[in-house]
Parts: structure tokens; C-alpha cells; sequence
């Protein structure tokens, strides 16, 4: 991961100031559909103010240079600029069109919505002591093709719960890795 420090700013600002609009919001029939590609809302997910999608959720960075800043606005200072097109980040709040981001290292911030993408990857999980192995089949059995250091970023195709179908983003080699050895998709969640 590619991620460089800019300059640190001190803002004197409460987060409820900064997002003073109440929390309720409804998901609306038509969201449902949209709202189940992300993940079906369960015990710890709500819908965002201002999409209506599931918070928190996954999306992944669009832009070649992605400002993460202190606040929701380009008032406030940039703590980090990444640089790691598709990288996954955890939604984890909403304010019109800022989101506010969780990236695999725990450092959280505002980024400007356009700037991501709901386009899903992974990268192998950063607390991982030791690589883990990308397989030919969704089975701890099955063949390992490679190795995968902690922190490589993937493309996911699908989960099925268990085991993710992966590839490796610019690269052509893909198969198979255990659910629980990645970060950028809930335990036990599928996608299709």
C-alpha cells in the first residue's frame, strides 16, 4: 500500500457539529436491491443518511490520488493522500457527499465521495503473522498456487460466505482464499 503523509492539521471541531443531521433514515423498496449487493442489513448495520446503502460497508478507492481528510469538507486539512487505486476502505459514516473511511490499518477519515468506487476488493489480512495460501479450489485441501503476503490487494469475484474467488489486481493469477484471512468483506457475508 502505497500512502503518503501530508500535513497533519489540528481542527477545533466537534464530529456532532461537523454531522449535525439526525441519524434517521429509511430505506426505500426501490434501495433494497441496491442495498442487498453490499449486504443484507443485520445486528450492527443501518442505513446511511445519504445513499440509504448499509453503513458500514465496503467500497474501494477510484482515484489515482485520494485525499483522506480531518472533516467532511476541503476546509479541513488532508492527513493522508493515497495513492493505491483500489485499495479497500470501510465506510463507516455518510454526510452528503463525504464518507467517512476506515482503511486496513485502522486510520479512518473523510474522503470525497467520486473518489470511490463500490467496485469490492480485498487485501489480505495485515494482523496475518505469516502469508496466506491463494488456492485452486474453495477447499482447505485443495492445491495451493501461491503464497500471499499480509496486506496484497485482491479483486473479489465472489464469496460464498467461507471462501473468496480472487485475483490479483494487475496481475493474471486467481483462485481461491479463506474468508477470514482477508479484510475488505464481512465474516460470512456473500457476494455474487
Amino acid at each position: 500500500m502505497i500512502r503518503t503523509r501530508t500535513r497533519r492539521g489540528l481542527v477545533a471541531v466537534t464530529l456532532a457539529i461537523a454531522l449535525g443531521l439526525p441519524f434517521a433514515a429509511r430505506l426505500e423498496a426501490s434501495d433494497v436491491q441496491s442495498a442487498s449487493a453490499a449486504g443484507n442489513l443485520a445486528a450492527g448495520f443501518r442505513t446511511g443518511r445519504a445513499t440509504g446503502y448499509p453503513v458500514p460497508r465496503f467500497a474501494s478507492i477510484k482515484s489515482a490520488n485520494a485525499h483522506m481528510r480531518v472533516g467532511p469538507s476541503t476546509d479541513y486539512a488532508t492527513n493522508w493522500v493515497y495513492s493505491a487505486r483500489g485499495l479497500p476502505l470501510e465506510i463507516i459514516e455518510e454526510y452528503g457527499n463525504w464518507r467517512q473511511v476506515r482503511d486496513p490499518d485502522g486510520t479512518s477519515g473523510w474522503m470525497f465521495a467520486p473518489l470511490l468506487s463500490g467496485r469490492r476488493t480485498a487485501v489480505v489480512g495485515p494482523w496475518m503473522a505469516k502469508s496466506v495460501a491463494l488456492r485452486n479450489a474453495p477447499r482447505a485441501s485443495a492445491s495451493v498456487i501461491a503464497e500471499l503476503a499480509p496486506s496484497v490487494r485482491l479483486d473479489l469475484r465472489n464469496c460464498d460466505g467461507s471462501w473468496c474467488d480472487v485475483s490479483l489486481q494487475n496481475r493474471r493469477l486467481s483462485g481461491y482464499v479463506a474468508q477470514a484471512d482477508l479484510w475488505g468483506v464481512y465474516p460470512h457475508e456473500q457476494l455474487k
